[in-house]
């Protein structure tokens, strides 16, 4: 199967090009159990190593936008992007689990549930059920617990006027980097985060017009600025000047109205997000120099097979036609 890009054939796991260093590709992926997923505009892969040897599996799929064109609009994007990238990456990670050979032991309930509804099914419902869990503990740990313990300083120790936001939005950033913190020195997530890393050097080589090859994607940074770290952590910090406005002392409303702020803040930091990846400017890369460092958290040196694994699934996703990527 061939591929261009800007003067490259890509072919299986190299690529033939000519240098390109301002090219940006909106090719993103995910670290999974091991394995990494790739999406690009119009197609998925999966690639693990599973219990019998590499495991491969390919999707192709039409863009929201291309059916409902308001869905592509400025700061609406970033929402339905963000939503439909953490669907993906849940499907993901429960399929790289069930190949890898992680979830080998099914219980009794497991089986009913598989004869009863059929496989699809209950996997649709775990996927849906460990999403929607995610998303009460992030709200509860990021958005409900800062403002508590905002609340309870101010009935203790003393009033914040004007700066409760800042006060529950230092709280969020901390518990924010202690999370990232504890998870990276959790065993069973080093050789994710290692993934993670393959990922990164794989999209760099590429954006650099460099051959896909073991020696060419291991030379290149395991940062890149359109990381999902980063676009949390810009959540985070937009999100604490778009919370300023909200001062109810009732810690329910407060909550309330946070959480329906929240998607215009993840909007907006989804347009920051693309600004930061499209410049290299001085300012631009000031803003993005906190994400990068917590990569260092979220990203390991990956070992060769991880790198392999990585370019097996980008080669993948390449669209045919020329600059379809672009970002």
């Amino acid at each position: 199967m061939l591929y261009k890009r800007r003067g490259a054939i890509i072919v299986s796991l190299g690529v033939f090009s000519t240098k390109s260093n301002d090219f940006k590709t909106t090719i993103g992926g995910s670290a999974l159990i091991e394995g990494i997923m790739m999406r690009g505009p119009t197609k998925s892969a999966i690639a693990v190593r599973g219990k019998d040897g590499l495991v491969i599996k390919e999707e192709t799929f039409t863009p929201l936008k291309d059916k409902y064109p308001i869905l592509g609009w400025p700061v609406i994007r970033g929402v339905v992007g963000f939503g439909v990238s953490m669907s993906a990456a849940m499907k993901a990670l429960t399929y790289s689990a069930e190949v890898s050979g992680i979830e080998e032991s099914e219980s009794k309930f497991d089986k009913w549930l598989t004869e009863k509804f059929g496989e699809t099914a209950v996997m649709k419902f775990i996927t849906g059920f460990a999403m929607v869990l995610g998303v009460a503990l992030a709200v509860a740990l990021f958005i409900v617990l800062p403002a508590f313990l905002a609340g309870l300083y101010v009935n203790h120790i003393g009033e914040l006027g004007g700066w409760r936001a800042a006060f529950e939005g230092g709280i969020r950033l901390l518990l924010f980097f202690l999370y990232i913190l504890l998870v990276s020195r959790m065993s069973d997530m080093k050789r994710v985060f290692a993934y993670h890393g393959a990922e990164h050097k794989t999209i760099h080589c590429y954006e650099a017009g460099d051959e896909l090859t073991l020696e060419n994607v291991r030379k290149h940074s395991r940062f890149h600025p359109r990381c999902g770290t980063s676009f949390l952590l810009m959540v985070m910090l937009i999100g604490v000047v778009a919370f300023i406005w909200v001062s109810n002392p009732n810690l329910f409303v407060r909550v309330g109205l946070k959480l329906l702020m929240l998607p215009l803040v993840a909007g907006l930091s989804y347009e920051v997000n693309r600004w930061l990846g499209r410049s290299d400017g001085l300012p631009a890369r000031i803003i993005r120099a906190p994400g990068l460092w917590m990569q260092k958290l979220t990203t390991r040196e990956p070992d060769d097979g991880m790198i392999e694994i990585g370019i097996e699934a980008f080669t993948r996703v390449v669209p045919a036609e020329d600059g379809a990527d672009k970002w």
